[in-house]
Parts: C-alpha cells; structure tokens; sequence
C-alpha cells in the first residue's frame, strides 16, 4: 500500500474530513437506470463535499481517506485535491477498488429515484486507525465525520469509535448523523449512531432522520433532549429552516483551536473570549433553540445540499460569529448547492454571504435565489462599486 503524495502540510488545518468518497455516474437525461444510454462522472462523499465547499470558501482543509490503486481512485483523488484541499494522506489500497455509483435524475426522496452502489469491499471500507498519521488527525481544528463512515464496516465502525474517544488535546468534533439506512445490517444503525453523536462536539441532524432512526416525532427540543452533550446541536428542517442549540450564558463553547494550537483563544457562542482553563463541561440545556428560517430557492437539484449547509456552519464557526450567523451561512452554502445540477458548487463570496447575512428579518424573508444567484449578485456588487 502506498500514500499519495510528500505527507507534509500545515501543522494547524481548519478542518480534516475522513470517509468514503466514491466515483459519481450521473445521467445523461432523466429516465430510470435501464433506459439511460449514457453518464457523466463525478464525485460523491459527504466529508469530502464539506472539505471541498470550505476550501473554496478560502479555509485549510484536509481529506483522509482509502481508494484503489485504479484510474477512479486517481480522478477522486485530482478533483478532490483540485479545490484545494491537501490530499496527500489518502491511502492507495492496490487490492480492493475505489467505490463508484449510479443514479437517477430524480429526487432521492421519491420512490422514482434509483441508486445503485457498488461500494461493498471497496478500498474505504478498511479504513483503520493504522492508516492515518496520528499527526495529520490532531493537526485538525475541527474533525468532520458522518454517519455514513461506521455503517460501512466493522473496521470503519472501530476507527469511528477511536476517533470520537473523549482524550486531551481531541480536535473539536463536528459529526452529521447521515443516517443511510440501507448501509446498516440487524437495524445497528440507530444505536450506534446515537452513541457517535452523543460523544461529538457539533452534531448536524435532520428532523427527518430522528424520526426515521430514534422514532422523535416531536419538535426540535425533544432531539436536544435526546442529545443534551453535544456544545451544539444543529437540527436541519429542510425548506422550513434549522435549529441550533448552543450553550445558556452558564455553559462555554471552545474555539476548535487543534492539538498543535496550545493556547489559541476559546471563545462562547456570542464570540466573547473565555478566560484559560474555563469549564467547558456540564453544558445546560437551554429550553429553546435559535431558529432561522431558509431564504426561498429555485432547486435545481436537492444532492449534496446537506454538505453544503454542514461546510457553512463550519466556516461561520471557525470564525466565532454567532449562532444566528451561523445558521444563515449554512442556509446560504446550501442555497448555492441546491441552484446547480451537482453534489458541489462555489458557495458565495464571503462578502456577498456577510452582506446577506446581515440583512434584517425582513429582507432575509424575501431573499429569492435562484440559478447563478452567487454569481449575479457579485457582479451586481462590483458593478456597484465601480465608479
């Protein structure tokens, strides 16, 4: 087995993602799979989709991950590291293959939609701790897993469980629960995947999947209820909006500083700094949540949009703005996924986003975005600005 690349980077990266990032054949026209003559190849991988938004979105990202020795596993590695996130610690496995897989053009939420995988013995499912430089985990500010990665093997299941251990110097853990119930076997996946997020730092889950896995039919509250440890629980509402549950002016949410930044600056959810050595433990529940509602959108297509909501909130956080900023620059991210046709798309500038996230209740509430929003709005600005 051989490493890609020198293994040299930054001592200090915003954000290291690790999971499976698998080839994308997407249809020529719309159709089920029997009937479509012919596909266009992309990528498809929740953590890598969030590596890459953040690194177009100017911040240091890392991918750590398995593929083959083979032609799909060299175009994962060329698009990925093309956004500009280090690839250099991506394991070359020469006896199992890189997954790829095929869909439909339709919804995935419809039964209309048709995937098909071909990800079983694929060289990400024997990810093992073994595989990954201690070094080049621990230089992460924030480490972002999801939930796919322990459905896919008992191998990944126990790296998973080594890299969500409470330890000293822990990167700052952000964990989307992606519960993908066709990956699990025996219905482990609940279970499991509440252990995970019950151990992460920032947890991203969609109504939808906590009625789906944990059966919570009730508000936004009663997941919180379910998952009072993380420092923040964001649940995403779809077309509705999302929830964030922060700590109450008694509880501290530590600035993701990585193990190589002693010292760095800790700061609440407000951004006000904390003193050195503040408690960041017990966190109280606060009994309601900060929501904001998501502009309007033109969707295009719904993939990858979650990702892209994930990538934003993270950047926002990496920049200790507050909650409510925070989920707008998450709304915003996945506006810009969800106007184009694939699993990833250049979120906007961070002028354009700051500028919109700015705007009063009002004007956020008529925010209408549609296709080339990010790119029409920013050339309305320098327009704007030329003399």
């Amino acid at each position: 087995m051989t490493v890609t690349g020198t293994g040299n980077a930054p001592d200090v990266v915003d954000v290291v993602a690790l999971g499976e990032s698998m080839v994308t054949f997407l249809p020529s026209r719309p159709g089920r799979l029997a009937d479509v003559p012919s596909f266009d190849r992309g990528i498809g991988g929740a953590e890598s989709n969030v590596a890459c938004v953040l690194a177009a979105a100017g911040h240091t990202t890392r991918w750590l991950s398995r593929v083959g020795a083979d032609g799909f596993g060299d175009h994962l590695v060329e698009t990925v590291g093309g956004y500009g996130v280090d690839v250099s610690h991506v394991h070359r496995d020469p006896a199992r293959p890189t997954g790829i897989y095929f869909r439909t053009a339709g919804d995935r939420s419809t039964d209309a939609h048709e995937v098909a995988y071909y990800r079983a013995g694929s060289a990400a499912s024997a990810m093992s701790l073994a595989d990954f430089d201690p070094d080049a985990v621990g230089a992460a500010r924030i480490l972002h897993l999801s939930g796919i990665t322990p459905a896919l093997s008992e191998g990944c299941l126990a790296l998973m469980r080594e890299l969500t251990a409470p330890r000293p110097g822990r990167p700052l853990i952000s964990f989307d629960v992606n519960h993908r119930p066709g990956l699990w076997r025996a219905g482990r996946g609940p279970d499991i995947l509440l252990e995970l997020a019950r151990r992460a730092d920032i947890v991203f889950v969609g109504e939808d999947e906590a009625e789906q896995a944990w059966g919570l039919t009730g508000d936004p509250s009663s997941i919180r209820e379910v998952l009072p440890g993380p420092e923040l629980l964001v649940v995403k509402r779809g077309a509705h909006g999302a929830v964030a549950f922060g700590p109450t002016a008694g509880g501290r949410t530590r600035l993701p500083a990585g193990s190589r930044a002693a010292g760095a600056a800790r700061v609440g959810a407000d951004g006000t700094p904390l003193a050195p050595g503040s408690a960041t433990h017990p966190r109280p529940v606060p009994a309601q949540g900060t929501c904001e509602p998501a502009p309007k959108v033109d969707v295009v297509a719904p993939t990858g949009a979650g990702d892209a909501f994930a990538a934003g909130f993270l950047s926002a956080t990496l920049r200790g703005l507050p909650l409510r900023a925070r989920l707008r620059h998450g709304h915003l991210t996945a506006a810009a996924t969800l106007t184009a046709p694939g699993d990833l798309a250049p979120p906007p500038s961070r002028a354009l986003a700051d500028r919109l996230v700015a705007l009063d209740d009002t004007a956020w509430g008529r925010l209408r975005l549609g296709p080339g929003w990010t790119d029409t709005m920013s050339r309305d600005e320098e327009e704007a600005r030329t003399p």
